[in-house]
């Protein structure tokens, strides 16, 4: 679908007309504090912008199709207008819709519910993930990850993000699981201060290592019995693991570098050194790695 043509200010149709003429196609939610303000600033130094109408099927429905200009319009009605200036175009209704998808793309704030949602109907509409990306400024992978919350999200993730409980970063990290059981804990286990979006790689890793131990064992997935208090007791025993490897590790060490230390005195000893030249045993294998041993 091509896009709509730029118009210079000459050519395009303005005209006053009936507010309840006006049929609103594609509707969107706003913070109904920062509106209200809004209307009074309509009301104080009355409407800058011209709303933008299609009125290809005036004639035979009775009504221009809103395009974009919903505040305003709403605005207006609030204010007891019966007419508002307008834009008037004359377009197919597919075009109409996607014009004013655009606009609420335009005037939604990124890293909202709202922003993911227009994005979701910008794909709904047939528009691949590149096209999309170009219009709202993005990767095409960043509009994968927003529309994916939309569809796999669950109610709770998305009304998370709406009210500030978590960021919409962490909703869509999460949204990855198909699992809603394991949904759920991830959101408590954030509430609780134990998972944030730092640590949600190595949390998920924890959580995929019991499912797959689970599979194993000829067990079905996870489902409602893992918690919070199992995430955290796979936590636990996960680093407890990794401390008593890394104790392990330091012990080896320890004792191989004693022995370095121990041999690299030994080829100190000239009698040594002449007894083992004399027997050709003086060639010594070399070390692979990095060593804080004094060479000999």
């Amino acid at each position: 679908m091509s896009t709509a043509p730029i118009r210079l200010m000459k050519d395009r149709r303005r005209e006053m007309i009936p507010i309840d003429k006006i049929k609103v196609i594609n509707s969107r939610t706003r913070d109904e504090a920062q509106f209200a303000l809004n209307v009074r600033s309509i009301d104080a130094v009355g409407q800058i912008k011209d709303i933008r109408v299609n009125d290809k099927f005036l004639h035979k429905e009775g009504f221009y199709e809103l395009i974009c200009g919903e505040g305003r319009l709403i605005a207006q009605k609030r204010l007891g207008k019966t007419h508002i200036f307008a834009e008037v175009v004359t377009c197919t209704r597919k075009q109409a819709y996607v014009e004013s998808l655009v606009e609420n793309l335009a005037r939604s704030r990124p890293g909202t519910m709202d922003f993911a949602r227009e994005l979701k109907r910008l794909r709904d509409e047939g528009w691949d993930f590149e096209r999309i990306a170009t219009v709202a400024c993005r990767t095409a992978e960043y509009v994968r990850q927003y529309i994916r919350l939309v569809e796999n999200g669950e109610e709770r993730l998305i009304h998370g993000v709406e009210h500030d409980v978590f960021p919409i970063s962490f909703a869509i990290m999460v949204a990855q699981s198909d699992d809603a059981s394991v949904q759920n804990v991830l959101m408590d286990a954030f509430d609780q201060g134990i998972v944030t979006t730092s640590n949600f790689a190595k949390v998920r890793a924890i959580i995929n290592a019991r499912a797959d131990r689970r599979k194993r064992k000829g067990g079905t997935r996870l489902s409602g019995e893992y918690t919070v208090a199992t995430l955290t007791e796979d936590i636990v025993s996960t680093t407890q693991s990794k401390e008593s490897y890394v104790r392990e590790a330091q012990g080896k060490e320890s004792k191989l570098f004693g022995l370095l230390d121990g041999l690299a005195t030994l080829w100190k000893d000239s009698d040594l050194v002449q007894l083992v030249q004399g027997e050709q045993l003086d060639n010594r294998p070399a070390l692979t790695g990095t060593y804080n041993v004094t060479a000999v």
